[in-house]
């Protein structure tokens, strides 16, 4: 169970980590507000079986949740591919190293990019992404390897393409 107290301290200390997650998935600061909005609302509304210790990767599997089914409802209504818009993009711009990480990372599978973002941005160990993901441990380093692998081949892609 999760006290108000508890709830406020968490609402103030995971809100930049969530929408650092959020943001780099969906690129969309509006989307990313309102996901973060609704999870805090569920944990709200849950905050009588939510168990305190565990408020973190419940709030980051809940914000992934969210998160899938907003990307597919906005799959719905686009036609574009956004894999060839974006490489378009990636021809036209400057590149630095950041703007090449952010291209690898949009073209990967989303659960892929998920892995990697909560492994390389956010810390979370092998276990918790599972966890958070509902995934088992073996294949989270599978995809992560794999993930990662596609990171440099698309990096290297698009070094060449200067």
């Amino acid at each position: 169970m999760i006290s108000t107290s508890e709830y406020n301290k968490a609402v103030k200390n995971l809100s930049p980590n969530l929408f650092r997650y959020l943001f780099k998935c969906l690129k969309d600061e509006e989307a990313s507000f309102d996901i973060i909005q609704d999870c805090f609302e569920k944990l709200w509304n849950n905050r009588k079986t939510v168990d305190s210790a565990k408020v973190k990767p419940w709030l980051f599997t809940t914000a992934h949740n969210l998160m899938v089914n907003y990307t597919k409802r906005q799959s719905k209504g686009t036609r574009l591919n956004p894999e060839l818009h974006d490489i378009k993009e990636a021809k036209s711009d400057s590149f630095e190293i950041k703007e090449m990480i952010d291209k690898a990372l949009s073209l990967l599978p989303e659960i892929q990019r998920a892995i990697v973002l909560l492994r390389d941005l956010e810390g979370y160990n092998y276990k918790e992404i599972g966890e958070i993901l509902n995934l088992k441990e073996p294949q989270v380093k599978v995809y992560l390897f794999r993930a990662r692998k596609k990171i440099k081949e698309t990096i290297k892609d698009l070094h060449f393409v200067l």
